[in-house]
């Protein structure tokens, strides 16, 4: 097993676990809430959050990778969308992805357990 597909169970739990009103966290906050020390602290990140959208993709589900954006903006990095389209989540279209952003946020934020 892997660091990031170990960290991606923690990440879940994290993202389960917070209010909604905190949410959508930045991919810094995530490393911080959970214990990541540099270097390469947001690359772990976003790698546990490939494994999470495959989970999720696979399983149905919406994606609770919504949960973390950048800091440089309100919506995940361009990572996610190349995954998600490449999942079949969001439309090839990038002018439709914030919509298909908004519209998945909505849903995952819903479905938490």
């Amino acid at each position: 097993m892997t660091q990031e597909t170990e960290l991606a169970p923690r990440l879940r739990a994290l993202l389960e676990g917070l209010p909604a009103a905190s949410l959508p966290i930045t991919y810094q906050q995530a490393a911080e809430a959970l214990g990541l020390a540099p270097p390469r602290t947001i690359q772990r990140v976003a790698l546990a959050l490939e494994a999470l959208m495959r989970e999720d993709a696979a399983a149905g589900h919406p994606l609770i990778a919504t949960l973390v954006v950048s800091r440089r903006g309100d919506q995940p990095r361009q990572g996610f969308f190349d995954l998600a389209v490449e999942l079949g989540r969001f439309p090839p279209d990038p002018d439709r992805h914030e919509a298909a952003y908004r519209e998945e946020f909505a849903r995952a934020l819903a479905w938490r357990r």
